[in-house]
């Protein structure tokens, strides 16, 4: 890999965006950005970060950290060859591709680049 991978980006899951959206826009001023019912980019002031509707979300289940790389294959391959276990493979989303990945704790992050 031509650089290292550094956290770039934390996603939480929610079961009510709206609720979520106000709490944290008035607890800490937060901004968002909606992408359609299901998920929300919200911006800290330093950190980007989204949440996604998820009905089955356990109240202090555990937020997904991503890392940020300009070749998102090689990346994948490393994580392999490393120990970790690809948990879903590479797909597209509003912006660019990622891969989630478990490590050979269970920890699961995931991997995204806005390089095709």
């Amino acid at each position: 890999m031509s650089a290292m991978l550094s956290i770039n980006y934390i996603e939480f899951s929610c079961r009510r965006i709206p609720e979520i959206k106000a709490f944290y826009h008035a607890a800490f001023g937060w901004t968002f950005t909606d992408y359609g019912p299901d998920y929300v980019a919200f911006n800290d002031g330093k950190l980007d970060g989204g949440f996604s509707h998820n009905e089955q979300h356990a109240p202090g289940g555990s937020p997904l950290v991503i890392l940020y790389t300009t070749a998102l294959e090689e990346a994948r391959e490393k994580v392999k060859t490393s120990g970790g276990t690809i948990t879903e493979d590479i797909f597209a989303f509003p912006g660019g591709r990622r891969f989630h990945f478990a490590d050979p704790d269970g920890n699961v992050l995931a991997v995204w680049s806005d390089k095709e």
